[in-house]
């Protein structure tokens, strides 16, 4: 978008049907010197008041943003994932349909194979003994379940190695695979020589997959992403165009067809098909998924409009100007996928452990092969080395993240946080910086009437809004809008009704004559006014309109997008934990500064594209860890790439759907029960990791056999035991999380 443009969107009153009048101006801090001349409809077209226009550019209609951005159903977003329920393990995607069903498949082989196979070489009391060809049986079911069982395993491990960053399902694959191959060499020397007696692993090869595969199916279960950002914002373009013809009539096309320089009608609520420029028409475009602010802006001939915008009023024909892979929603659409694919490729805490353990394993494993090799022969090492490798896995470390999660997210939804993308949440102790749109965020996103004071006992409020709201009839200005929702009931019958351009709106009513006006066209006229009872309403930020009855003012409305009640205790809050906030809004200097002078925030970013948007989060995440906080599609680049993406739950699918977590009430105090939260599970997950893992610092020198030259060796029965209680005080552990 170009200067020009950037003017026109700042406009907060246009022309419409040549009925409607400019917007009523807030207050001014340096008396308005720099408005341009008003009278005239050129200039009022050109006019770049940034003070005058700064309210009308904080409203986020809530209704409109309802029907204009298909808000998310929450409870459709947290309950039917349709396709979506997939998660990544290693670069590749898995489904939990899948996953579910190869649990239970896993399940009913390891009964069986755990009834009819020792633990680690040693008998249990239930363990079933001297049916003919029961290894053979075992070595069947336990097959079945490693290459059916093992698959999501081999496929993670594959993108982990293919990525050079061996994690999780790298030490699975490991552990299983050795398991497996060694139980394999294990039954065919025991059937060929049956008093060899080689202890096979079926048992741990059983119970480590459907242990990870319980682990995972518990995580995918908790956190589950609702949708699709990049698919969402391409709904919110037409599939196709309604393109002139040369006999000039007017066919649907394709978007992708569409060739610069062809003539597209855009219809009445229809959004703008592709970037491009005004032919004939003078429409009003929402195009808030550019700013974030849904302000109509009017558009005239030789206009640039963007792709996704919304005709909110009359029809206009547009020539093409950029093609659908070109164009302004293309460009959001990679960036939120390279933010995306970058967030993808982090390394969480756990793969880290496990990646730690893979190479100990390896080293200790390989050591002790060849050392006992060269000692007492290649017989004697291979089961020492193959200890090291399946125990390198501990059943506990498969439970020891997702039991925390599945408690995250429980009590997170309870609170009305959803979360989408829990590692994420491990950047909580890195934060130094919350970024956070203005609009919808900060505040309400409601363009309305905020206050009405009377001048004089003549009138009440509610006859200052239906007499103003009277004389706006038949305009679809902001403005207008919001008076007309504010009153019920028939309205006065307005005579001789005139729009002045720039000013306001004059009538008659009854034998009185009646104006709503602003400040500028007060002072023009002449008329007096408490300057007091208009620095009240101007000084929060609000649009001021005067109701004048005969040259007197007997009422002044103040309209405007009220900051959320929990705004101001949230920026205070922030700060306390040291954590900077900073304002990114699509919004004007001077509206943005406004709200920000009354929130306490110092650092403002103006006039930005989500582009912008993006750039200053990488900006700020080169000193620190960055959250982004938003709702508009002009932010879902920028929640993609904050190390921790927060969206409002009234806004966009898009934003919805690029973001790490969904605060439902749409408060941004919610976001501190958020770190809270986030921070008390970082704990819990640290402690597990060193419960599920930790005893793996003892147990795989032993198992290599360290200590054998003094009498010590690891028994079977002792590492299992430790493995046990492992777990269960992971699953303890995690239980006892709570919100502080």
């Amino acid at each position: 978008m170009n200067d020009e443009d950037m003017k026109k969107q700042s406009m907060n009153h246009n022309s419409h049907d040549n009925h409607d009048h400019m917007q009523h101006t807030n207050h001014d801090m340096h008396d308005m010197h720099d408005m341009h001349d008003m009278h005239d409809m050129h200039d009022m077209h050109d006019m770049h008041d940034m003070h005058d226009m700064h309210d009308m550019h904080d409203m986020h209609d809530m209704h409109d943003m309802h029907d204009m951005h298909d808000m998310h159903d929450m409870h459709d977003m947290h309950m039917n994932h349709g396709d979506h329920d997939m998660m990544m393990h290693g670069g590749h995607m898995m489904h939990m349909g899948n996953m579910k069903q190869k649990l239970i498949v896993s399940v009913i082989l390891t009964i069986p194979i755990i009834l009819l196979s020792p633990m680690m070489g040693m008998a249990l009391p239930f363990t079933i003994t001297g049916i003919p060809g029961q290894n053979w049986l075992v070595l069947v079911l336990g097959s079945i379940l490693f290459f059916y069982g093992g698959t999501p395993f081999f496929n993670g491990a594959r993108g982990e190695l293919q990525s050079k960053q061996p994690a999780m399902m790298t030490l699975i694959t490991m552990g299983i695979v050795v398991a497996y191959f060694y139980s394999l060499y294990a039954t065919i020397m025991n059937a060929w020589h049956p008093h060899t007696m080689i202890m096979d692993f079926f048992w741990e090869l059983a119970t480590l997959i459907d242990i990870m595969l319980l682990g995972h199916l518990i995580e995918m279960n908790a956190v589950m992403k609702a949708g699709s950002a990049v698919d969402a914002l391409a709904n919110l373009v037409p599939k196709a165009a309604h393109r002139r013809q040369h006999d000039e009539h007017y066919q649907d096309t394709p978007i992708d067809e569409l060739d610069l320089g062809d003539v597209v009608l855009v219809k009445e609520n229809e959004r703008v098909p592709v970037d491009g420029r005004v032919l004939t028409g003078m429409p009003t475009l929402d195009e808030s998924l550019l700013t974030g602010e849904s302000v109509g802006v009017m558009k005239h001939e030789g206009d640039h409009v963007v792709g996704g915008s919304l005709n909110s009023n009359t029809p206009f024909t547009m020539t093409v100007a950029k093609q659908a892979q070109d164009g302004f929603l293309a460009q959001v659409q990679q960036l939120v996928t390279r933010a995306q694919q970058a967030k993808t490729k982090s390394e969480t805490l756990a793969d880290r452990v496990a990646g730690w353990l893979f190479y100990a394993a390896t080293i200790i494993g390989i050591l002790a092969l060849v050392v006992w090799t060269v000692i007492h022969g290649f017989a004697f090492a291979l089961p020492i080395a193959v200890t090291v490798f399946i125990i390198a896995c501990p059943h506990a470390l498969g439970l020891a993240i997702p039991l925390v999660v599945a408690r995250l997210t429980g009590i997170a939804a309870q609170q009305g946080l959803l979360i989408q993308n829990r590692p994420a949440l491990e950047q909580v102790n890195q934060l130094r910086y919350a970024l956070m749109d203005k609009t919808g965020t900060l505040t309400a996103g409601n363009f309305k009437v905020q206050q009405v004071l009377t001048t004089t006992d003549a009138m009440t409020a509610d006859e200052i809004l239906q007499t103003a709201a009277a004389l706006e009839q038949g305009s679809t200005h902001p403005i207008a809008t919001s008076l007309l929702q504010e009153v019920a009931g028939d309205l006065p019958t307005v005579m001789h009704q005139e729009t002045i351009p720039g000013a306001g709106v004059t009538g008659m009513i009854g034998d009185d004559h009646f104006a709503l006006l602003n400040m500028p066209a007060l002072h023009e006229r002449g008329i007096a006014h408490e300057h007091a009872m208009f620095a009240s309403l101007a000084d929060k930020g609000y649009t001021v309109s005067f109701l004048v009855k005969h040259d007197t003012v007997v009422g002044v409305i103040g309209l405007g997008d009220a900051i959320k009640d929990d705004a101001r205790q949230f920026i205070a809050d922030l700060k306390a934990q040291q954590i900077t906030p900073v304002m990114l809004t699509g919004d004007n200097e001077a509206a943005a500064q406004v709200i920000a002078q009354q929130l306490g925030i110092e650092q403002v970013h103006a006039n930005l594209k989500p582009q912008d948007k993006v750039a200053l989060v990488t900006q700020y995440q080169q000193q620190g860890g960055v959250m982004m906080i938003g709702d508009g599609v002009n932010d879902s680049p920028a929640l993609a790439q904050a190390d921790l993406g927060v969206a409002i739950g009234a806004g966009t699918d898009v934003a919805i759907n690029a973001a790490d977590v969904v605060l439902v009430h749409s408060k941004p105090s919610d976001v501190l029960t958020l770190l809270s939260l986030a921070r008390q599970a970082k704990r819990k997950m640290t402690q597990n990791l060193w419960w599920g893992a930790g005893y793996n610092l003892i147990a795989l020198p032993l198992a290599a056999g360290i200590l054998m030259p003094i009498g010590i060796r690891l028994d079977p029965m002792v590492g299992a035991i430790l493995m046990s209680l492992s777990t269960i005080v992971v699953a303890i552990n995690a239980m006892t999380l709570r919100l502080k």
